[in-house]
């Protein structure tokens, strides 16, 4: 088994009971805190020792210039960064006159927990000073989920066995020195102070620094305030320079006294609002905070985590690592878009500033599918936020020459910023993904003002740009030439299959909803002749198919190159850091599932036979170097019966971050992979999958697994499904006259308050042993193999 390191496995927190300096970075992705606005890593109070220092304003971005060797037309011409904002988290602390730091003197005991039920991050150290006085420090940190410009301290410190002379400063601090990390392109590029001090105020009460960016002209203010107990005398002095405030607070206290200081913090940003504007908003925040005071805001954080749990908590009986990850993921899965409000949701969430802060295709594919049928608020402000770019999603498809709407492959604020063609700006797919994530919200939610407001038009859009994207070979067929799908180890490929289904379904959609909502798309210019040229598109896709492996190519002609040498590659992953992009484009091996989240998403287009043979061939030649397939690996191997290999790949999904499997969880907590974990279980193991008509059904469980329980909120219903290995039970708890459609296992079931239905769960026999993988790239085993060596090193 994976070492766990000082990570006890407990199913509401996670808990490190030491302090690994050399996994400094990893702790502080696990142990970040955020509401989708503010974004605080988990870095120590004193500030050092810290591997990567990071407080992050959702979509607060520095711009920088993309270079390239050779430009070209339609190249993004500069990029967008994360900045690392002002830091309000630092208290440092004098003992005397030494500085707490845990490097020196002598560390007893230290204790982090973050629990998931109360949104808390708790510290308890223990800690002798090199000149012999020995203090007892708990802190705990929040960021508020219902006050959203809201972030708050408990800071205790007490004296032990000596009488000590405390001095506590609380800073503020901006422009922090960044390190420098590696070359690896998943790494941010590092900006060197990018904040321009604008101006400082101070007084008994608060301290705002406001700061702006010096490119992409964004403005930003920081304030704190605080609350002092002690037994003692104190001295407060307040201090304000151009880059940092600091509140330091002195006292002398006899052995069992201690100093309890509340520390408030707020922040805002705007690109267009005044200096005056957004400094008044961080003041009131702040008193707003102060007016709660920290047992309010607390008890406010556990009233919304206690609602959210009710209706999204997932329960696994059998696996209690699995558990503790998979209610881990839900945690900050929820955090990356509690209160977003209309921004966009980051790869990385705000737990780190990988791959620059940017939003991909991940967010409509993997994280608003779970957040749709958990927190559905949160879901639809994501897709409002997709709407807010369309002007200049527009506008790229012109300098692309096309039509409608081409979304970025990776962005900030709305504009591309991958200089790499072949992987950004041809994975054309993007749009069709952020149609199907519209589309399935309406599902849910019957949102039909939703549709009025925005959803339709981001659907006419997208179908417009696969219009001018395909076109009709001389025997009727549609076509989508030079596209890249989902996996990044192909590129500009014909008639990817992916890419082809899901623009058929997005033109489809969009045509089904054109002629529901007439007086909306004639709004848009969307007629009955262009909604029927939808129509004929995508009934005319062509799905490339080679009928002598009996399997679908990814694209076209794919199973006709050579096979990679996974031999030789056992030690050399993730290859896009090992072998030219070249070598990787001409030849048969898949980065993350791609033909696999085909047959996921657009399942209906393929048979039982061919899903299993498809599953078979493709297992074999992909390495996974994604963390985006784990979690789509085992919804398709669950449906084709290997339950076992399903389980494998649910764990490994669930556990990325807590095992640091790919090695980068330091940078950032993977979103998506988290999202899939919930995937992973309720359509992998619950079988779920959306229709029209409502929510299908076909549970299994794996050996190992007991007892899956889950709920899903489907039309402001909140369905429970309780999943055992011989059968299935589905509940409704939302008043009396609550009631809910779904089907299990095909047949049709009405489920109404206080009348559960329970039916056997069908035996599922796979058509095909179970595959193999590349040799190194097994998945990790959940069921503990303390033999097996079966997890990827990247």
């Amino acid at each position: 088994m994976i070492d766990r390191g000082p990570h006890p496995i407990e199913p509401w927190q996670l808990r490190e009971t030491e302090l690994p300096l050399d996994k400094l970075a990893q702790a502080e992705s696990l142990f970040a805190l955020s509401n989708g606005h503010i974004g605080l890593r988990g870095n120590l109070d004193e500030g050092e020792p810290y591997a990567i220092p990071g407080t992050y304003l959702n979509s607060f971005y520095e711009q920088r210039p993309l270079p390239y060797a050779e430009a070209g037309y339609g190249y993004p011409e500069s990029g967008q960064t994360l900045v690392d904002v002002t830091n309000g988290k630092l208290i440092r602390l004098l003992v005397d006159d030494s500085p707490l730091d845990v490097r020196y003197g002598e560390l007893h005991s230290h204790e982090r927990c973050l629990d998931f039920r109360t949104g808390i991050l708790n510290r308890e150290v223990d800690w002798t000073s090199p000149a012999g006085k020995r203090i007892k420090l708990r802190t705990r940190r929040l960021v508020s989920l219902t006050q959203r410009a809201v972030a708050a301290i408990e800071y205790v410190v007490e004296a032990v066995d000596q009488p000590v002379r405390f001095v506590v400063q609380s800073e503020l601090v901006a422009n922090e020195t960044q390190p420098t990390l590696s070359k690896d392109p998943r790494v941010s590029a590092v900006l060197e102070n990018p904040l321009v001090a604008v101006s400082q105020d101070s007084d008994d009460e608060e301290v705002v620094l406001v700061h702006k960016t010096r490119f992409s002209n964004q403005l930003m203010a920081a304030g704190m305030t605080h609350v002092v107990e002690c037994p003692a005398r104190t001295e407060v002095d307040v201090d304000v320079r151009e880059d940092w405030g600091r509140t330091t607070v002195v006292c002398e206290l006899a052995p069992g006294q201690s100093i309890r200081i509340l520390k408030f913090l707020a922040y805002g940003w705007s690109s267009l609002r005044s200096e005056t504007a957004v400094t008044d908003q961080v003041s009131a925040a702040l008193v707003g905070a102060k007016f709660s005071g920290w047992d309010g805001l607390v008890e406010q954080q556990r009233a919304f985590l206690d609602d959210f749990w009710d209706a999204a908590d997932v329960e696994v009986e059998g696996n209690p690592e699995l558990q503790q990850a998979v209610r881990f993921a839900l945690f900050h899965v929820l955090q990356s878009g509690a209160r977003a409000e209309r921004r966009a949701i980051p790869s990385k969430g705000l737990t780190g500033a990988g791959y620059d802060g940017h939003t991909f295709w991940d967010t409509e594919g993997f994280v608003l599918p779970t957040l749709t049928y958990t927190m559905p608020d949160a879901a639809g402000d994501a897709l409002r936020w997709r709407h807010t770019t369309l002007r200049m999603a527009k506008e790229r498809a012109e300098v692309l020459g096309l039509r409608g709407a081409a979304f970025p492959w990776r962005t900030i604020r709305g504009q591309e910023c991958s200089s790499y063609w072949p992987a950004g700006t041809a994975a054309f797919h993007i749009n069709a993904d952020i149609a199907a994530a519209v589309s399935r919200y309406h599902i849910a939610t019957g949102d039909d003002e939703f549709i009025k407001d925005c959803g339709l038009e981001l659907l006419v859009e997208t179908a417009r740009l696969w219009m001018s994207l395909g076109h009709h070979d001389r025997h009727g067929k549609w076509h989508l030439p030079g596209v890249t799908g989902p996996d990044e180890y192909s590129a500009v490929a014909d008639d990817n299959v992916f890419t082809n289904l899901m623009a058929a379904r997005n033109l489809r959609t969009a045509a089904t909803l054109v002629a529901r909502f007439p007086d909306d798309a004639r709004r848009l210019g969307a007629d009955t002749e262009e909604e029927a040229s939808w129509r004929d598109a995508a009934a005319a896709v062509y799905i490339p198919y080679d009928e002598e492996l009996g399997v679908h190519p990814q694209s076209e002609g794919f199973t006709d190159y050579a096979l990679w040498d996974f031999e030789g590659s056992r030690e050399k992953y993730p290859l896009l850091l090992h072998a030219p992009y070249f070598e990787l484009y001409r030849r048969q091996v898949v980065k993350q599932a791609d033909l696999t989240l085909a047959m996921y998403w657009c399942g209906d287009e393929f048979t039982a036979e061919q899903k299993a043979r498809n599953v078979d061939y493709y297992e074999r030649i992909t390495v996974r170097d994604s963390s985006l397939s784990a979690c789509v690996q085992a919804v398709t191997a669950a449906e084709v019966g290997h339950l076992d290999l399903a389980y494998d790949y649910a764990y490994e999904a669930a556990l990325i971050d807590l095992l640091d499997l790919h090695h980068n969880s330091g940078d950032g907590l993977h979103m998506a992979s988290l999202a899939g974990a919930w995937t992973a279980l309720v359509a992998g193991f619950g079988g779920l999958r959306e229709r029209e008509a409502g929510l299908y059904f076909d549970p299994a469980l794996p050996i190992g697994l007991n007892r899956l329980k889950f709920n899903v909120r489907w039309h402001g219903v909140r369905l429970t499904v309780q999943i055992s290995q011989d059968q299935a039970t589905y509940s409704v708890h939302d008043g009396p006259d609550a009631s809910i459609t779904v089907f299990h296992a095909g047949e049709k079931l009405k489920v109404t308050a206080g009348k559960p239905v329970t039916r056997p769960v069908l035996p599922r026999k796979p058509l095909l042993d179970r595959p193999t993988q590349p040799v190194g790239r097994e998945p990790l085993s959940a069921l503990g193999n303390s033999t097996s060596t079966r997890h990827p090193r990247h």
